[in-house]
C-alpha cells in the first residue's frame, strides 16, 4: 500500500507558503468561491428534486415542473431558496476545501506519514465535512422549509430563519443536523477520495508528472476527475438527502430524531429513498466538476498546485 507524500513546506511558485495558514486561508476561501455561487447556480434543480422527495406525485416531470413554476412565479419562482442555499454552501465550502487542507496535511505528513494514501484522503475529508456541516445545517433547514412547504414556509432567509427560531429556538435549526451529517459526510469521502484517486491515476495513465502540464491541461484534469467523483457523491449520498428533506419537511415537534425517521421510512420504503436519484446525479455531476474546475483554477491564479497528482 501506498504511503503519503506530500511536497514540503516552502514556496509555492506565487507568493504564498506551501501549508502555511495563509495557504490554508487561501483553500477555505477557495472553498467559498467554487461551492456557494455553484450551489446557487443549481437552485432549479434543487427546488424540483426537494419537492418531489416529499411528494413524489406533485410534478408528472422536472420539465413540467419548471414550466409550472415558472407560469405561476416566473423566474425568481424558479430559483426560489437561492440565498440560504448562497449562504450555507459558502460557509460549508470554506470549511469543507479548507480544513480538507489542513487534515489532509496534518494527517499525512504530520501524524501518520506512512498511511495509504486514501486512507488520508477519507480521513481528511470527514474531518472536515464533520465541522463545516455545523455551519451548513441551519441554512439548510431554512432552504428546505422554503422549497418543500406549499404554500411556502417563508419567502427569504431571513423571514424563514425568524419563524424557525421564534416557534423552536435554535434547535430548530439544527434538527437535521445528524441525517446531515449520514449525507454528508460519506458524500464528501467519495468526492475528495475519487477525485484524487482519478487525478493520479489519469496522469499516470497519460504517462507523464502533473507538471509536465500547463495550468490549462491541469484544470482540465481537475473538471473530469470532478465529473467522475460526483457521480459516486450522489449515488452515495442520496437516500441521506431523502431523509434530510423529508425530516425537515415533515418531523412533528417534540418528535426524536429516530422515531421520525422510522415513520418517515414505513411511509416510504426502501424504494421511496431513491426519488429524484437521475436529477440529483446531474445535478452532482456538474456541480462537483465546476467546484474542483473553480477551486484548482483560483489556486493557481494564486501560484498554488492544482491538487491531486503528486
Amino acid at each position: 500500500m501506498a504511503a503519503t507524500k506530500m511536497q514540503g513546506r516552502g514556496p509555492s511558485k506565487g507568493n504564498i507558503e506551501l501549508f502555511s495558514p495563509t495557504y490554508f486561508a487561501a483553500c477555505g476561501l477557495g472553498g467559498i468561491i467554487s461551492c456557494g455561487p455553484t450551489h446557487a447556480s443549481v437552485t432549479p434543480l434543487d427546488l424540483v428534486k426537494c419537492r418531489r422527495q416529499v411528494e413524489p406525485k406533485i410534478y408528472s416531470s422536472n420539465i413540467s415542473a419548471w414550466r409550472s413554476i415558472f407560469a405561476k412565479e416566473g423566474l425568481s419562482g424558479v430559483f426560489f431558496g437561492w440565498a440560504p442555499t448562497a449562504v450555507g454552501y459558502s460557509f460549508q465550502g470554506a470549511g469543507k476545501y479548507g480544513f480538507y487542507e489542513v487534515f489532509k496535511y496534518y494527517y499525512g505528513e504530520k501524524l501518520f506519514p506512512n498511511a495509504n494514501k486514501t486512507i488520508v484522503y477519507l480521513g481528511a475529508s470527514a474531518s472536515a465535512e464533520f465541522l463545516a456541516d455545523i455551519a451548513l445545517c441551519p441554512f439548510e433547514a431554512v432552504k428546505v422549509r422554503m422549497q418543500t412547504t406549499l404554500p411556502p414556509y417563508a419567502s427569504s432567509l431571513r423571514e424563514g430563519w425568524t419563524k424557525v427560531t421564534a416557534k423552536e429556538g435554535l434547535g430548530g435549526l439544527y434538527k437535521g443536523l445528524y441525517p446531515l451529517w449520514g449525507r454528508q459526510i460519506p458524500y464528501t469521502m467519495v468526492k475528495f477520495a475519487t477525485f484524487e484517486t482519478t487525478v493520479n491515476q489519469i496522469y499516470k495513465t497519460l504517462g507523464k508528472p502533473k507538471e509536465s502540464y500547463n495550468s490549462l491541461q491541469q484544470t482540465g484534469v481537475s473538471f473530469l476527475g470532478g465529473y467522475i467523483a460526483g457521480i459516486g457523491c450522489a449515488v452515495i449520498s442520496h437516500p441521506a438527502d431523502v431523509m434530510v428533506s423529508k425530516l425537515n419537511a415533515d418531523r412533528q415537534p417534540g418528535e426524536s430524531g429516530g422515531k421520525a425517521m422510522t415513520r418517515i421510512y414505513g411511509n416510504i420504503g426502501f424504494r421511496g429513498l431513491w426519488n429524484g436519484l437521475p436529477v440529483r446525479i446531474a445535478m452532482i455531476g456538474t456541480l462537483t466538476a465546476f467546484q474542483w474546475l473553480i477551486y484548482d483554477s483560483f489556486k493557481v491564479s494564486l501560484g498554488l498546485p492544482t491538487t491531486g497528482g503528486h
